[in-house]
């Protein structure tokens, strides 16, 4: 069940009755959905995954890429798909994009906030993420309802077997600054990992590139013991193929390269653990919470 405590925190509880549980997250950043170079094949395969996983679904940002709109300088007419040609472009692609969306309505927790969601709110004075998501909700037949986020913001696995609670707790960014052609990015991360507290996972998109970096972190546990905890660093890639064959546009005439297509998955798995037996000389093992993330292929 999803919960919103805050507009950037947001809760998804899963009750379970066994010692161990698993849930899944599929993490899409950019895929920037209306633009033609956005591989919706590929993007519906990875989602389609994800619902027979039963992974719920992240959108942290450049869902949409929504550059021809009468102002917006870097407009081209063969960056438009037919059916949005019209003169009601912004509307025709946000209730385009809902119809497209709908059978993962179900599934989809949080939408939040890129760069070409903001230019629309700067320029148009037009939140199209609020329009997007209140349009996924008018006709869902569950009690689930998809929420708005921030361009930052937090997103927790709250586990609960009996009166036993753990959670993982995912810190997510859509992303700042260029292209990162040598570090990919990670120096956004290492930036992040000194303002940024509490969080098992950093989520960023918006630089095209994707990697998964572990950081082990030392801290004392609440009986002052020295314990390690994982800190995981999550670059999302995208859907929208701006390299092409590599004969020519903007990305390629300014020396972007080929970029990775697709988001992340992130599995997260959780152990009740048991408590101590003296009599039995079983030591007591405390909950714990492990994660790994891949790349959705």
């Amino acid at each position: 069940m999803l919960e919103q405590v805050t507009r950037t925190s947001h809760i998804y509880r899963v009750e379970t009755t066994k010692a161990k549980a698993s849930q899944w997250l599929f993490l899409a950043p950019d895929i920037h959905w209306d633009n033609p170079h956005c591989k919706r094949d590929l993007l519906k395969r990875h989602l389609d995954e994800a619902v027979k996983m039963g992974a719920r679904i992240i959108l942290p940002g450049d869902t949409f890429c929504l550059m021809q709109g009468a102002y917006d300088p870097r407009k081209q007419k063969g960056d438009i798909r037919p059916e949005h040609n019209v003169n009601h472009y912004i509307d025709a692609v946000v209730e385009d994009a809902a119809r497209w969306f709908a059978p993962y309505q179900p599934y989809i927790d949080v939408v939040g906030l890129g760069n070409h969601e903001t230019s629309i709110l700067k320029r148009l004075e037009t939140d199209v993420i609020q329009r997007f998501v209140q349009l996924l909700n008018v006709n869902a037949k569950g009690k689930h309802r998809v929420m708005a986020g921030g361009y930052g913001g937090w997103y927790t696995l709250q586990f609960k077997c009996g009166s036993s609670y753990s959670s993982y707790t995912m810190k997510y960014f859509h992303g700042s600054g260029g292209g990162a052609p040598v570090t990919k990015g990670t120096i956004q991360h290492n930036r992040a990992s000194t303002q940024t507290e509490g969080a098992d996972a950093i989520v960023m998109g918006h630089v095209h590139n994707d990697y998964v970096v572990t950081y082990t972190r030392e801290l004392l546990d609440h009986n002052f013991k020295p314990i390690t905890r994982d800190l995981l660093m999550i670059r999302c890639s995208t859907y929208k193929d701006e390299y092409g064959d590599g004969h020519s546009g903007w990305h390629v005439e300014r020396g972007g390269g080929p970029r990775p297509m697709g988001g992340q998955f992130l599995y997260v798995q959780y152990d009740k653990g048991w408590a101590a037996r003296p009599k039995d000389g079983v030591k007591r093992k405390a909950a714990a919470v492990t994660a790994y993330s891949r790349r959705a292929i």
